[in-house]
């Protein structure tokens, strides 16, 4: 479907009226666009078209806002698998909300859309600065998640019943279609409670956000689990390290990791299909020149080698057999066969990954995505998700963001490195 630049609008609640208490920052005008194409050529025949660009509009302070600081109540929750920097977002949208605009009542929602219902029984938590003070120091989220979609009436019941104003929906695809759902039925009743979405996805697969939060982090951990693997492989004749990254639609932590190490040798990722044959092939060949090898496999790669499990988690996603262990009982059971004496040693740190602090740079990345995300907030967005585009913080519409999941493009410069730096061939099919 081609993309037309009303799909970019982003709803409001209403005119903003207020005079914004921050004081000495430098305000966005609400005309202020970031445009999606950087290729001159691009732009040109855009405006040849119909005049428009496309272009999304710009985050940031607002000089008037929409909501009476002093009268509104806002709720945090945090859904899906735990990432770094979770409890870094908590705390950048609690003290945006107390000190850039005196917003003194925030609650934080415990597991997730869990903490919106009744029929679970969580009590929420309020938040201050004391009690953030410190869990940037910590991996995971101080508010717990969880996974599952929860019934949109009864949320939206418990916000109008708490007269909530804000709410900040922190997490990845799924939960982002939570949030619009939520919009939508608050659109319906007529309330006026702005909705933000926060993009949490380890992965980076969130469409029209060039990189969210942990994924760095997530990158400079795998590249330790690659360091080992290398280790590993040259430590024995015919040494093979094998590790499995996380990755289920989209190989972002697979391709830049092998990036940063030139020691991978063959590097699967989900966009890319490959077969047994033509991995093996190379593996040996790998062997026979240079006596070790180093293959990184994103979690999502090869499934059609494996078959459907017709299994579903709580979200709805679909399980995934283990590619991991899937590729280290056919390597070995290969040179087994082949009469080649090989090691394989196996590595899988997805869990130790995701259950990280966030590094310095994501920390910093954390905050700035936070206070955006409070100042649509203020301003009245809603049914957004903050993203970042051309190194500048945006506002996307959260239907355009879940509209489809961002991948590797097996055509575009990134992967074309990879194959560089490996050296495997383009086409392992």
């Amino acid at each position: 479907m081609e993309l037309r630049p009303e799909d970019l609008d982003v709803q409001r609640l209403g005119a903003c009226r207020i005079q914004s208490p921050i004081s000495g920052a430098h305000f966005v005008a609400d005309g202020d666009r970031v445009v999606l194409h950087s290729n001159p050529a691009k732009l040109q025949s855009m405006l040849e078209k119909d005049g428009k660009l496309l272009a999304l509009e710009k985050a940031g302070p607002r000089e008037k806002i929409y909501f009476d600081p002093s009268k509104l109540k806002c709720g945090i929750v945090t859904c899906g698998g735990i990432c770094p920097g979770l409890n870094d977002v908590i705390r950048a949208v609690v003290l945006s909300l107390y000190h850039n605009y005196r917003v003194k009542t925030v609650f934080g929602f415990p597991y997730g859309y869990e903490g919106l219902t009744y029929r679970f029984g969580h009590t929420p938590v309020e938040l201050n600065p004391a009690a953030v003070s410190r869990i940037h120091e910590y991996g995971g989220t101080i508010l717990g998640s969880s996974r599952g979609n929860q019934d949109i009436s009864e949320m939206v019941d418990t916000m109008d019943r708490m007269n909530l104003g804000l709410l900040f929906a922190v997490g990845g695809d799924g939960t982002l279609r939570g949030a619009q759902a939520i919009a939508e039925e608050i659109q319906r009743r007529g309330l006026k409670i702005s909705v933000i979405g926060i993009p949490k996805t380890i992965d980076n697969d969130i469409s029209y956000v060039e990189r969210s939060f942990g994924f760095e982090t997530a990158v400079s951990e795998a590249v330790e689990s690659i360091d080992a693997a290398h280790t590993e492989a040259k430590g024995a004749r015919n040494g093979i390290g094998l590790v499995k990254l996380m990755g289920r639609e989209s190989g972002f932590i697979a391709v830049f990791a092998s990036l940063a190490r030139s020691d991978v040798n063959i590097c699967l990722i989900p966009e890319v299909p490959f077969s047994m044959e033509k991995l093996l092939e190379n593996v040996r060949a790998r062997l026979q020149s240079r006596g070790h090898a180093v293959i990184v496999v994103a979690e999502g790669a090869g499934q059609d080698l494996l078959g459907d499990t017709h299994e579903r988690d709580a979200s709805g996603n679909v399980k995934f057999k283990d590619i991991g262990l899937f590729l280290k009982d056919r390597i070995n059971a290969y040179f087994k066969g082949a009469g080649v004496d090989a090691t394989l040693k196996y590595i899988d740190p997805s869990y130790t990954i995701r259950s990280v602090p966030a590094n310095a740079y994501d920390s910093a990345f954390c905050l700035l995505l936070g206070q955006s995300a409070v100042h649509a907030g203020m301003a009245g967005r809603t049914n957004l998700v903050v993203g970042y585009w051309m190194n500048t913080f945006t506002h996307v519409p959260i239907p355009l963001a879940v509209s489809a999941r961002k991948k590797v493009d097996p055509d575009g410069w990134v992967w074309s490195s990879v194959l560089t730096s490996t050296g495997q061939p383009r086409d392992m099919r």
